[in-house]
């Protein structure tokens, strides 16, 4: 099984592991884990951790030099022992919404098609910066469009390719400011549709949702301008 078992399924609340060692900083490290750490916009998860009859609550998730996942536990709370085996769990009210607004930009991409220059995800909202000289003449129609695609329900998928083949194709990344998640010479690709019906294909390390009805209706904020040629979209969860 996948060490990072979101990767493979961002549905999994709990699960048990080893905790092999804790940092300097006194962050853990498990033996695998369903915690996603903060990276490419996206919030690293929160949540607890429980061993025999004691629990510790997880209040941020990030990543060391090395790319281990760390769990951040909060402050003057009892550690397990390196070597105990505990349940994880993650605030799955949070790691949802994270979940839906970032598989609604994926499609924000799709009915702006330029450039990505920046994102950011929260609990409600995202946004998407975009290499845009000219502003939107209506963003009440991009509405429209994205909720459009939203309402027919195409799922989500992941695939893998390797460094190479990514290389050969630079049409799939979208985003000018943030690497593709390489590592282990693959990259994880997202695809909404099929290959009948593809509605979106891009490299990302994130959690999603497994169709695009569960993101819910979204609507727009301001449209923002952030440079010469840059204007900030933000979309929130209704």
């Amino acid at each position: 099984m996948e060490k990072n078992i979101f990767l493979s399924d961002s549905y999994l609340k709990s699960y048990e592991s080893k905790l092999l060692d804790i940092t300097d900083d006194g962050h853990l490290i498990f033996e695998k884990g369903i915690f996603y750490a903060l990276s490419g916009g996206q919030p690293g998860d929160e949540g607890l951790i429980s061993w025999k009859d004691k629990r510790c609550n997880i209040v941020g998730t990030i990543k060391d030099k090395e790319s281990n996942i760390c769990l951040v536990p909060k402050e003057d709370q009892e550690l397990p022992p390196i070597g105990a085996e505990c349940r994880q769990e993650i605030d799955w009210g949070k790691r949802f919404k994270y979940m839906r607004t970032h598989t609604a930009l994926h499609l924000l991409s799709v009915v702006i098609p330029l450039p990505v220059t920046g994102g950011q995800i929260s609990e409600n909202k995202g946004r998407l910066d975009f290499n845009m000289p000219d502003p939107v003449e209506n963003k009440e129609i991009l509405e429209e469009q994205l909720n459009e695609i939203i309402s027919k329900d195409y799922k989500i998928t992941q695939s893998w390719i390797t460094d190479s083949e990514l290389d050969s194709r630079p049409d799939l990344v979208k985003t000018m400011s943030v690497s593709p998640p390489r590592g282990a010479g693959k990259v994880r690709l997202i695809r909404i549709g099929d290959e009948n019906v593809q509605i979106d294909l891009q490299p990302c390390g994130g959690t999603h949702v497994n169709t695009t009805s569960e993101i819910g209706k979204i609507r727009f904020g301001k449209i923002e301008n952030k440079g010469k040629q840059n204007r900030r979209v933000s979309i929130y969860l209704d």
